[in-house]
């Protein structure tokens, strides 16, 4: 998992303002819920990428999950209301876009959350599912457990589920359809 590095900075003072630390940005942005999947934050996401101070202005760059995700502007938004609450107001919201977010930067914990949520979390086994046919989760190799009832009997409904970067997969021995968010 890539993540910027946490550094304990005291609060930066400018002029009459004291502006919190590092740390207690990283804390605040961790109660900011991903739009699409309220259980996991953005930070256990892996899309906030470094938080940073400059001349007294807090500059946050965020990695979406994918170009064009519907969930960015609103993100963006959820950012500033929350960093608002912590007095910060002066903020430069940066998209970067490579190196491309990749569902490696999902914290472990992450995980566990999306399955008990429902969502198989992505996984690989034996490496990266290639990407090069038209059908790539259609691979006979590929396996994704059932997060309800944990059985390996499940198929392929679609290749795009409640959103883009899940997959719609449906589970024969319970019969509970269920999102698998596709590795990538």
């Amino acid at each position: 998992m890539v993540t910027a590095e946490r550094q304990p900075i005291a609060a930066e003072a400018t002029g009459s303002t004291t502006l919190p630390a590092i740390d207690a940005v990283w804390d605040a942005l961790a109660t900011v819920p991903d739009p699409e999947i309220p259980v996991i934050s953005i930070v256990e996401l892996g899309i906030v990428r470094d938080v940073a101070w400059h001349c007294g202005r807090l500059r946050i760059e965020v990695t979406p999950t994918y170009s064009g995700c519907p969930a960015t502007e609103m993100i963006g938004t959820l950012i500033r209301e929350r960093l608002a609450a912590l007095g910060v107001h002066d903020v430069d919201l940066v998209q970067r876009l490579s190196p491309p977010w990749s569902t490696d930067w999902i914290a472990p914990e992450a995980k566990g959350k999306l399955a008990a949520f429902g969502i198989a979390p992505p996984h690989l086994s034996g490496g990266r599912v290639d990407v090069t046919g038209i059908s790539p989760l259609r691979r006979a190799g590929t396996v994704v457990p059932c997060p309800r009832c944990g059985s390996a009997q499940t198929r392929l409904l679609s290749q795009f589920g409640s959103t883009a970067c899940k997959a719609q997969y449906r589970c024969t021995a319970c019969l509970e359809p269920f999102d698998y968010f596709k590795p990538h």
